[in-house]
């Protein structure tokens, strides 16, 4: 998601209480913690209580709060953890490059510092759900069961600019560096947060279900100059692991863990690239329903939505979710 940024005008015009001109001298309230990571700070936000804990990564350009609807039904029925990824929200900018193992590396280390035990629920939504699914041959001990919501796979065309590419075709094939806690000199931003930045005082659709406080906090968070830092480098390497997954065997790779993937019923391609819609919305229900096969006993729903499921379809995120979470637990019992 991506919102441009608004005047101060607009900002007033509106009722906002965050403008941007405030970028970098005015930082609202964190809900959560930000957890000290040895030169830069992560933000988490944990609510509820009960095993397994649910552990959700975000898509790309979206930030923690966007789950503020999710959060509140999960949490009735356990404990739930949201975050903002480096350089994202009300985290720091981490070290670079922002690769898998990086995030990951950082999400691991922040959640073993809060106390958090798992082995957790993961939830990967759109780029998150790559990423989870890196987590989980990372640190297979620590992962229970998985949801993915609408996201991206391997061997599926998106839109990019007026032409459907699969992300893997992307990749140059160069090694992935091994992941770092200390911010280098590289790592380092130099930005003008002085800048003041424009932009129309209504969220994209559908951000504006939001409700108040989020909506602010998506005009602050959308506007701040290291998210854009962030989210290119994170651009420039999930191509490598893209082609990685293509070319390593996948079916069953998750295991018997539970997982569920959800899918929004239609792709919405239009006409305006270089394949029919027809063929791209074939070949994505083909590998969204492949994405299934990544756990023994896994399991597609359709859900009648947009991408952004976590903001139009929060019922049916929880209530997956809440399946997979149960499951987990009659399989502790029979452990047991």
């Amino acid at each position: 998601m991506r919102i441009l940024k608004p005047s101060l005008l607009a900002c007033a015009a509106a009722g906002l209480l965050l403008c941007p001109r405030w970028i970098g001298a005015v930082q609202p309230r964190p809900p959560g913690r930000l957890v000290d990571l040895g030169g830069h700070r992560l933000h988490v936000h944990c609510t509820g209580k009960g095993s397994p804990a649910v552990v959700v990564e975000a898509g790309l350009g979206d930030f923690s709060f966007d789950w503020v609807l999710v959060q509140a039904r999960v949490s009735r029925f356990t404990r739930v953890c949201t975050y903002d990824r480096a350089g994202y929200g009300f985290s720091d900018p981490g070290p670079k490059p922002r690769t898998f193992a990086q995030i990951n590396l950082e999400l691991h280390e922040a959640l073993r510092s809060l106390g958090e035990k798992g082995p957790f629920v993961l939830v990967g939504h759109s780029f998150g759900g790559p990423v989870v699914r890196n987590y989980a041959t990372t640190y297979p001990q620590e992962v229970a069961g998985i949801v993915l919501v609408d996201i991206v796979a391997e061997d599926q065309r998106i839109p990019m600019g007026n032409k459907a590419r699969r992300v893997r075709d992307l990749a140059t094939g160069k090694a992935i560096p091994l992941p770092h806690e200390a911010i280098l000199d590289s790592d380092k931003l130099h930005l003008d947060l002085r800048q003041t930045k424009e932009a129309p005082p209504k969220l994209d659709a559908p951000f504006d279900r939001l409700p108040p406080r989020e909506r602010q906090l998506q005009v602050w968070a959308s506007a701040q100059p290291a998210l854009e830092d962030a989210e290119n480098s994170e651009r420039e390497w999930s191509p490598e692991y893209m082609l990685m997954m293509h070319n390593t065997p996948q079916v069953g790779i998750l295991g018997s863990r539970p997982l569920i993937v959800l899918t929004r019923a239609e792709g919405g391609y239009g006409n305006n690239l270089d394949v029919p819609p027809a063929e791209l919305e074939q070949e994505r229900l083909e590998t969204q329903a492949q994405l299934a096969k990544l756990a023994t006993g896994g399991e597609q729903i359709i859900v009648h939505s947009g991408h952004n499921m976590e903001v139009e379809a929060p019922d049916q995120v929880a209530s997956a979710i809440r399946q997979i979470v149960e499951e987990v637990r009659k399989s502790a019992l029979k452990a047991w």
